[in-house]
């Protein structure tokens, strides 16, 4: 939310795409219902997993995901938000806003996905880097 909002404000200062308003809703409107679909698909395969869906506790996660949609991408709920920054920006039409999602991503990177793989590194071992290996972070 507050990457979504810096990225309001600053496409309220900065000069803005000029695209046909169908194009622009089309595009932010596939991306937003792409990245909800993405994101609750991850959700659900953790809740079919009965495992913890809380970003800020990794280490409470009871069991190894790789099903579903972890086949493709290991954080489909962090790539869902991306995905609705992207439609966000689209949505500005801020080409200064697509700043605001590549700052999400260095921060989920850096602040968010390498702890959660260092708690889930410990805790699933060899499982775990194996599917580091066969499955992208991102995409």
């Amino acid at each position: 939310m507050l990457t979504a909002a810096g990225m309001w404000c600053v496409s309220l200062f900065t000069p803005s795409l000029v695209l046909p308003e169908v194009v622009r809703l089309g595009i932010a409107g596939a991306l937003l219902v792409a990245g909800v679909g993405i994101s609750v698909a991850g959700v659900k395969s953790f809740r079919l997993a009965k495992t913890t869906v809380n970003p800020t506790r990794p280490g409470s996660a009871s069991t190894l995901v790789t099903s579903g949609i972890y086949r493709f991408t290991r954080n489909p709920m962090y790539l869902g938000f991306l995905l609705a920054l992207l439609g966000w920006a689209v949505f500005l039409s801020s080409p200064q806003g697509f700043a605001g999602a590549l700052i999400f991503v260095l921060y989920m990177n850096r602040f968010q996905i390498k702890p959660e793989e260092m708690a889930m590194s410990s805790m699933f071992g060899e499982k775990y880097e194996r599917y580091k290996i066969e499955v992208r972070r991102w995409l």
